[in-house]
């Protein structure tokens, strides 16, 4: 965990700087950064002072030491799309937002939002089939994040009605329908250069016909908010014309710290109790057998080689990293991003001391889920809806930027 100290390990450089522990170490040989030996145990540390040359570190620090966050003038209404177990939503409540409606089509993720929240409106099935005619004007923020399917660009000019059949024809619909004075639509980094940037480009298009001032969509990194997993999501934020003279948004600032496994995992100060029990997969005894092998931090190029050849078998020789396969997460590191399976052989997420996937409270934790919020349906439904959500401290970190907004457009 990075504390006041001056000095950072490779991996702490490595995620200030949104870059591969490879290439601090490249840095470090090249003579772009200067490392000197720790006494205890030899490993390379580096200056904070080194590190402000980037721009990513000074945004990093940037946030160190903020104040408290605002607090709304009152009650903020909301309403969310394609909310999934409620993540974002959550993250939003602890700012102040009292949710009007939450859409999904998932069953179990609805039976989730029901279970913790059963005042919270669930309104359960497709997002084609709802009307949001009755909240028209009387919405502060509208959220969701929709699935992103390609949009063809062959002869079509691409306005509002090309985009039908499209999910994110059902969030600018609804932003149509019950004109929210903001939106944040959450989504994955690969749209920000999908079709060479032309589908962001047109969703922002549709947003501003729509009435809508949008802000530069970005890229947020989780490690920058109290989530211990290296998860980043694209966030687009958008105003009513009317109401953009009246502020200038602020992006959350990074705190200054970044949390690790062992800090979601053991008490500490993200989480002050033990880790509760649960259930979680396992490996067959061959995978076993492998994992076993793998270091912490490690992955398949730490293994033997003819144990390389035989469990990457055809990807042995292929390029490319493949630094998912036989993944072991360390201790002192976030968490890679989860998916919505522990186990995949492309993005293995396996335990830093014993030889298993991650549990479903694990994965709870790692996605700053309050040890409280329960989860329905089978295992592997449990696992997909963590797996998909926003991580709760990053909801809170937009949740309160947001709020600052509000406070002063509305």
């Amino acid at each position: 965990m990075i504390s006041d100290q001056e000095l950072f390990h490779v991996s702490q450089v490595a995620d200030i700087c949104g870059v591969s522990k490879e290439t601090v170490r490249r840095w470090d040989t090249s003579g772009r950064l200067t490392s000197v030996r720790e006494k205890d145990n030899n490993y390379r540390v580096f200056s904070k002072e080194q590190l402000l040359q980037f721009d990513e570190a000074k945004l990093f620090f940037e946030g160190t030491g903020t104040k408290k966050p605002e607090k709304p003038k009152r009650k903020y209404s909301l309403i969310e799309l394609f909310a999934g177990a409620g993540g974002l939503a959550l993250g939003l409540e602890k700012c102040g937002f009292k949710t009007l409606l939450l859409n999904e089509i998932d069953k179990n993720a609805c039976a989730t939002l029901r279970l913790n929240r059963p005042k919270w409106n669930v309104a359960e099935g497709s997002v084609s089939d709802l009307c949001f005619k009755e909240y028209k004007d009387n919405v502060d923020l509208l959220t969701g994040g929709f699935p992103c399917q390609a949009f063809s660009f062959a002869g079509k000019k691409l306005g509002f009605e090309d985009i039908r059949g499209t999910m994110f024809f059902e969030f600018a619909r609804c932003i149509s329908e019950c004109r929210p004075k903001v939106f944040m639509a959450e989504n994955v980094r690969g749209l920000l250069n999908h079709d060479g940037g032309r589908t962001l480009l047109t969703m922002v298009k549709i947003l501003t016909e729509l009435g809508y001032h949008v802000e530069e969509p970005r890229v947020v990194k989780a490690i920058h908010h109290r989530v211990p997993q290296k998860r980043e999501r694209l966030i687009i934020v958008g105003v009513r014309k009317e109401l953009r003279g009246k502020a200038a948004f602020e992006w959350p600032k990074p705190t200054g710290k970044i949390y690790t496994v062992r800090d979601a995992l053991k008490p500490g100060e993200l989480f002050k109790a033990p880790l509760p029990k649960s259930d979680g997969q396992g490996y067959p005894p061959a995978k076993r057998a492998v994992m076993e092998q793998v270091p912490p931090g490690g992955y398949w190029r730490d293994l033997p080689e003819d144990v390389q050849r035989s469990y990457m078998m055809k990807s042995y020789y292929l390029g490319g990293g493949k630094t998912g396969m036989a993944r072991r997460m360390s201790w002192d590191e976030p968490s890679l991003t989860l998916t919505t399976a522990p186990a995949q052989k492309q993005t293995e997420r396996c335990h830093p001391e014993e030889t298993r996937p991650f549990t479903t409270r694990e994965y709870a934790r790692i996605q700053t889920f309050p040890d409280e919020w329960k989860f329905a349906g089978s295992q592997g439904s449990v696992y997909k809806q963590i797996g998909n959500a926003v991580p709760v401290n990053l909801g809170e970190a937009l949740g309160h930027s947001l709020v600052k907004y509000l406070n002063r457009v509305t």
